[in-house]
């Protein structure tokens, strides 16, 4: 056969194919119908693996077996989220649980953040709820989730990201753990200063202190001296209230020139950071699961068995509904040694058909699905 018979030929097979898929989907829509009645799940792993089991075995060859589970894997996954696009018209998709809000109301609220007068997380705090906010600190990232929780302060701002050294890891953990909601989020630039005592000067420091993320985001200029010896501590500001306290001049602190006025350091250095657009994206957190009508955003985590594929076939969720997923971040699940919580940020509000969709088919597949906000 020459190179355009065997065309022919395969279009000939793949018109058969399509034909067939077709008349398998308006059987799946039956079945769904059905599961619509019962009230079934539309999942059934056991089920799954029987039929993957079952075509596998008919097809010869190590390849052509490994190939046509593949495909029928796929196809099943087709399946389920047609069927949950049928459920969700028949009124039967997820509670998602969440109330809509025009404004979140900062007004007379008390706002909490972790460190002391003068961190990042401070200027994050005044940025989005005003200078004349009600703001206290707290010592702990999981502090400041339990004023939360426990009713003490109306909402948090906690750092979860930066643009140059990547998660804050450990809020990951937390948002698991507690039931605290993401209701909005705001962008702080960072601008180190290299702050010393205020009879101090640039040649007689030997010890540099901060908080880890602004040592390895100012890593080129602090590492152009060999000299310094560098220390993390648990904030900047905390590293610079030790200058203060110590008063020597032999020790600096890389912190906001904010910290060095409010502590009365001296400005050795300024801008040291190696990106010059470094920015901190700080999350406000509630104890009430509600949204704002504009809001555009939508972070979710789940656990995911630990197969080969599992990931993939949740993710198909996002795709097939034609939603973007713009951040995926994984942590290791405390006492299940390799497995792994999955936390994603997708585009979109809960009010949207597609996303509810989507997190259907997700909170049926996946283990300990979670909307943590929309935002």
């Amino acid at each position: 056969m020459d190179l355009l018979e065997c065309r022919r030929e395969l279009d000939e097979i793949d018109s058969q194919i399509v034909a067939l898929f077709e008349k398998r989907m308006e059987v799946c829509g039956q079945v769904a119908e059905s599961k619509i009645l019962s009230g079934k799940a539309v999942y059934d792993g056991e089920r799954e693996k029987q039929k993957l089991a079952s075509v596998t075995s008919m097809a010869h060859g190590d390849f052509n077996q490994t190939a046509v589970q593949e495909l029928f894997s796929q196809m099943m996954a087709i399946s389920r989220r047609y069927q949950y696009q049928l459920l969700a018209r028949h009124g039967k998709g997820a509670e998602l649980g969440f109330r809509r809000i025009d404004r979140i109301c900062a007004k007379g609220a008390r706002v909490v953040y972790q460190g002391v007068e003068g961190a990042y997380s401070h200027g994050a705090a005044l940025h989005y709820f005003g200078e004349d906010a009600d703001v206290y600190h707290v010592e702990r990232f999981e502090d400041a989730m339990e004023e939360v929780r426990a009713g003490r302060a109306d909402y948090a701002v906690l750092p979860i990201e930066n643009s140059s050294a990547g998660a804050v890891v450990d809020m990951y953990d937390l948002l698991s753990r507690y039931s605290n909601y993401i209701v909005a989020e705001t962008f702080l630039p960072v601008d180190h200063a290299l702050l010393g005592t205020p009879d101090g000067d640039l040649e007689q420091v030997r010890t540099v202190y901060s908080h880890p993320q602004a040592l390895m985001q100012s890593s080129r200029y602090l590492n152009s001296h060999r000299e310094w010896q560098q220390v993390s501590m648990v904030n900047t500001a905390v590293a610079a209230k030790k200058v203060l306290e110590d008063q020597d001049p032999s020790q600096a602190a890389v912190a906001s020139e904010i910290a060095g006025r409010l502590y009365g350091l001296k400005v050795l250095d300024r801008a040291i950071q190696n990106n010059q657009g470094n920015t901190t994206r700080f999350v406000v957190l509630s104890r009430e699961p509600v949204y704002r009508a504009d809001a555009a955003k939508i972070s979710i985590c789940f656990e995911l068995p630990h197969r080969s594929g599992t990931l993939y076939n949740i993710l198909g969720n996002f795709i097939f509904n034609h939603i973007n997923m713009v951040m995926i971040e994984s942590r290791p699940i405390l006492g299940r040694n390799w497995e792994y919580r999955f936390f994603v940020d997708i585009e979109g509000s809960l009010e949207d058909a597609a996303v509810k969709n989507a997190l259907l088919g997700i909170g049926e597949e996946a283990q300990n699905l979670r909307i943590l906000g929309n935002y």
